[in-house]
């Protein structure tokens, strides 16, 4: 019988896995919040202005190839269902994201001259001058 003092390969064995799966977890994890802050950042960025679009789509690529990459992990590793559903909840925010920057990329011009009227307007009557200029600059299927 091995005592826990005994020098036989019942401990030995177990060590090597368990520093590989304690490794494997923080790889997993220290991905996820870079997939978290990613997302984040995308979704942050697209708020200021539409200016910077290149910055969101570049972002926005970014979480979604991270995701991909958790997805695969955590289903192939069975890591952690937290992670698992997180990565899930961040891609489905990343696909809708896609969607916003092409449809900003489309209407570029049109999203630009509403942002720089909305700055100016000091009144609730020019906020509402700058949304009519800009339904007015859509296309007519749009409106």
């Amino acid at each position: 019988m091995n005592s826990p003092q005994d020098p036989g390969g019942a401990q030995r064995g177990q060590n090597p896995r368990s520093e590989a799966a304690k490794a494997s977890l923080l790889r997993t994890h220290n991905l996820f919040r870079a997939f978290i802050v990613t997302v984040l950042g995308a979704f942050f960025v697209f708020q200021l202005d539409v200016s910077y679009l290149w910055l969101t789509a570049i972002l926005t690529a970014a979480a979604l190839v991270l995701g991909i990459v958790l997805l695969v992990r955590a289903a192939k590793l069975k890591e952690s269902r937290l992670v698992l559903f997180g990565t899930i909840s961040g891609l489905v925010v990343s696909a809708v994201m896609v969607l916003m920057v092409l449809a900003s990329a489309v209407f570029f011009n049109q999203i630009r001259d509403y942002q720089q009227c909305a700055r100016h307007a000091l009144t609730q009557q020019a906020a509402s001058a700058c949304r009519t200029q800009l339904e007015n600059s859509l296309p007519t299927q749009l409106r």
